[in-house]
């Protein structure tokens, strides 16, 4: 009995409380977590990121359309020879016979111009926000597959340690069953969740992988280049629950996709402006020289032309209305816009209450009473009060409240990153599986 006392005793060690660091933990900060190598990563990943590269060039290309619009069209060469007949060439010889050499311009209305320039300088900056947009979806994935990859490595810890305890307790069950103080199921239970454990990690590591992957991707990096998380979930700070005002004000102040929503709203008002100056008249100047040969004294020509608007009710008109009603859908829709990023933040910060409260639980309860259950259930079976498979049990209870409290503090920190991110992706709720359900584990 000493012998099976001493394996016992050892069976809890580095169970005690969350690999890396205690319950009572750090607790809140108003700023998202970054340690160096995650610094690093992004810093890697803003500078390669093929997407990036893409939304600058189509900026760039925006930026090229404001001189263009405002630019004036091209003017006019026109050559030309009359002739009087069709037997005889008749210029030098008879007067209204020539050759005819012709420029012309077309002025555009002032207001034409600068409107049209205004409009071109409206969508580079709708463009704009591309790079704003894709700058924080970049660091965002590269935060939540670093996050990943802390997870699935704090997992795989735990993992090693549910293992460790199966080990122990497989010698355990055999010394008793050698001593006659045990039974048989209780030596064949041992091999059975050894298994089990070999599959959940299986799993884990491939998720570990997967993540990795994800980062090298994101930096340009071979895929299988390894990554070593440099800190562990419970060392990182949590986040504090803020105002939702301020929230609100903070996401719709930040989101890219409501910056170019409110700038088509102000394009689509000075396409207002454009479409009503349509019928101002533009000038078109011609000026030509006709030489009519050596003997006869050349002629030339000055004209000016303006457009007749006789068509606008069909044409200029239509075009009025259509710009009018196009800046209705960009107001409808810019107000759907702050209603859905209103909504989402208000679900995070709820989703944000209710993690943070459960992060809590399992500091001050779940955590403790787990391993006050475990250690006592192993006290009643060194005294034949229980069997092996209470202790067992037990003990992945303790484990899975462990994972659990990991999962809620990875929740806990996307949450902040989808903040952060200004995401408009709708907050899941699924519940992930713990490592120490056995049932699950059997299932995979």
């Amino acid at each position: 009995m000493k012998t099976i006392g001493i394996l016992f005793a050892s069976m809890y060690v580095g169970l005690a409380a969350p690999a890396g660091a205690s319950p009572a933990a750090a607790t809140t900060s108003s700023a998202v977590w970054a340690d160096g190598q995650l610094k690093t990563l992004i810093e890697q990943s803003l500078a390669v990121r093929p997407e990036l590269a893409a939304a600058r060039a189509d900026v760039t290309a925006a930026r090229e359309r404001v001189p263009q619009a405002r630019a004036l069209p091209d003017p006019m060469l026109q050559l030309g020879v009359q002739n009087d007949g069709f037997t005889s060439w008749e210029i030098g010889t008879m007067d209204t016979s020539y050759y005819s050499i012709m420029v012309s311009q077309t002025f555009l209305w002032p207001r034409k111009r600068r409107l049209r320039g205004a409009v071109a300088e409206l969508e580079a900056v709708q463009a704009e926000q591309a790079i704003a947009r894709v700058s924080l979806s970049t660091e965002a994935e590269v935060r939540r597959a670093y996050l990943g990859l802390i997870l699935t490595r704090d997992r795989l810890a735990l993992l090693d340690q549910l293992e460790s305890l199966w080990q122990r307790s497989a010698e355990i069950a055999k010394l008793r069953y050698e001593t006659a103080q045990g039974s048989q199921a209780d030596v064949l239970r041992g091999p059975l969740e050894l298994n089990r454990i070999k599959q959940r990690r299986w799993a884990l590591e491939a998720e570990q992988a997967n993540n990795v992957a994800a980062l090298n991707r994101l930096r340009g990096h071979p895929l299988q280049e390894a990554i070593a998380p440099a800190s562990h979930l419970v060392d990182l700070p949590l986040p504090a629950l803020r105002d939702a005002q301020v929230l609100a004000q903070d996401a719709l102040a930040r989101s890219p996709e409501l910056a170019a929503s409110r700038v088509a709203i102000t394009r689509s008002e000075r396409a207002v402006t454009l479409a009503r100056a349509a019928t101002l008249p533009d000038l078109t100047m011609a000026v030509g020289v006709m030489p009519r040969g050596t003997d006869l004294q050349p002629m030339w020509l000055v004209t000016a032309s303006i457009p007749l608007p006789v068509f606008a009710k069909h044409k200029q008109d239509r075009a009025v209305a259509e710009t009018i009603a196009r800046g209705k859908a960009s107001k409808s829709l810019t107000e759907a816009l702050e209603q859905r990023l209103r909504l989402r933040v208000e679900q995070r910060r709820t989703a944000l209450e209710l993690a943070l409260t459960s992060i809590q639980l399992y500091r001050e309860g779940l955590l403790v009473q787990s391993a006050a259950l475990a250690e006592s259930t192993l006290a009643q079976y060194a005294v034949g009060k229980v069997t092996l498979a209470s202790v067992l049990e037990a003990n992945a209870g303790l484990v899975a409240d462990h994972d659990g409290y990991l999962q809620a503090l990875a929740q806990v920190h996307q949450l902040e990153i989808d903040s952060f991110e200004v995401s408009l992706q709708i907050v899941g709720t699924a519940a992930p599986t713990t490592i120490g359900d056995a049932a699950s584990m059997g299932s995979m």
